[in-house]
């Protein structure tokens, strides 16, 4: 398919000798938004982790782009090559906190790509202006909300203009008011047709902003679907039970 951007194919990681992720295969489409649902312990943090060498895989392809990896054998030249090309939203925001909120999003763009001062802060205000944080260049993570916290890791994400975007879990730590917040930065993100991988259990993004919902239980992938069908049309019990539990069947 042409317009693939991601592909994982036969993914398998083990802890400790207990297999979490028993063969996944996923597609992620240039543009599409794709979120992953599931219980605690289905395997969903780890897969995202996986298809970015932030943890190594046993087993699997990843192809992003075009080229393919092997993912338990890929070199340390390529899993620079597949980041450079990624970016990851982690739950706990992940900021630096001797750093400002401009400090925190063009670090990684003048230390880790040289991109000039000047030109990653032109970037950095650009990204920040986005999700609504421009105002807050010079402050500091400790003064600011988690929500805000979380939108610049967000704007951080965006600068490095990267080909997808993952996002793990990027509003547990959030109370409602603040989730509202960074889910309008994501669904803005979506609008401007960015590719997004999200594991969440927000069900108004899967159901309302994700193109298809992957539905994940004990390492597999128990169910797939375009997200409107996958709420309104579950296509197993499983699925069913699932929906009913987090009130939204």
């Amino acid at each position: 398919m042409a317009d693939v951007m991601l592909r994982l194919e036969g993914v398998r990681k083990s802890f400790g000798g207990a297999e979490v992720l028993h063969g996944i295969d996923l597609t992620v489409r240039r543009g599409e938004v794709v979120a992953i649902l599931g219980p605690s312990g289905s395997g969903k943090t780890t897969l995202l982790r996986c298809a970015n060498f932030l943890e190594r895989a046993d087993a699997g392809v990843l192809e992003l782009g075009g080229e393919r990896y092997d993912l338990a054998q890929a070199t340390k030249r390529e899993m620079a090559a597949v980041r450079r090309r990624t970016a990851f939203v982690f739950q706990n925001y992940n900021l630096f906190r001797n750093r400002t909120v401009l400090g925190n999003v063009t670090e990684g763009l003048v230390v880790a790509r040289r991109v000039p001062r000047a030109e990653a802060e032109e970037r950095a205000r650009a990204c920040l202006a986005r999700v609504g944080m421009a105002e807050r260049a010079d402050a500091y993570p400790a003064q600011l909300s988690g929500g805000q916290q979380q939108r610049v890791a967000i704007a951080r994400a965006m600068a490095t203009s990267p080909e997808i975007i993952y996002f793990d879990e990027p509003t547990s730590a959030l109370d409602p008011e603040l989730t509202v917040e960074v889910l309008g930065a994501m669904r803005r993100l979506a609008e401007d047709g960015m590719t997004m991988l999200v594991v969440t259990h927000e069900m108004g993004f899967a159901r309302n902003v994700a193109d298809r919902v992957v539905f994940m239980e004990g390492g597999s992938v128990v169910a797939e679907a375009p997200s409107e069908e996958f709420f309104a049309h579950p296509a197993n019990d499983r699925v069913r039970a699932f929906l009913r539990t987090v009130g939204a069947a």
